[in-house]
């Protein structure tokens, strides 16, 4: 329970970051209501379900040629954590511009492709996700049991990620506009990332 609590934190604040589908999720909230959003958080959610499933099917076959490979990618993993922490520390502060071209669009639909493709096109998710499910893999563990471990938690929060942005609207905008709080905010994110990737260097789990 402990370590999935950990798994639970880890995606919660990687899903939370300020980002296209965030800044989408409080567009589309702003413009259409949070119950029109949900399409689109629908859509974004399937997109990383799919890119979490390609990272897992990935390690899956890397972690049945060899383990000394997997390891290797694992501790790699670890030490892209830090990187990502480190980038997010030393960054500006975050700001939202709720300016998305195309958000008129009020169909169920398009709104779910909307959300579907702001998270397809970024391949950088495959990366991070191929660097943070090697943390909390369990060998010995069956591969159906840990797919559906690490993967239905990832889309149940990313959709709720999206959903606190589109519930929070104006509030969530002044907030994270203030240089003050998002200063803070950025020491904490990239606090979190740096301490999870020095924790699993240094564990010999």
């Amino acid at each position: 329970m402990e370590f999935f609590l950990v798994y639970l934190t880890t995606i919660f604040v990687a899903s939370i970051i300020p980002g296209p589908s965030m800044i989408l999720a409080l567009t589309h909230g702003i413009k259409h209501g949070p119950k029109k959003t949900i399409a689109t958080a629908m859509g974004n959610t399937f997109a990383s379900l799919i890119q979490a499933s390609i990272s897992i099917a990935g390690l899956g076959v890397v972690l049945t040629a060899s383990q000394p490979i997997f390891l290797t990618i694992k501790y790699a993993g670890a030490t892209y954590l830090v990187y990502i922490g480190l980038n997010i520390w030393r960054s500006s502060p975050m700001r939202l511009e709720p300016n998305c071209p195309g958000t008129d669009q009020s169909s169920f639909g398009k709104r779910f492709s909307q959300g579907f493709w702001v998270a397809a096109a970024n391949p950088k998710a495959i990366v991070f996700f191929s660097a943070l499910f090697p943390q909390f893999i369990d060998t010995s563990a069956a591969p159906i049991s840990q797919y559906f471990f690490l993967v239905a938690p990832l889309g149940t929060v990313a959709f709720v990620c999206m959903m606190i942005y589109a519930l929070g609207g104006g509030k969530i905008t002044r907030f994270f506009t203030r240089p003050q709080w998002g200063n803070r905010l950025n020491k904490i994110i990239g606090g979190s990332f740096i301490s999870l990737g020095i924790g699993i260097v240094v564990s010999d789990r």
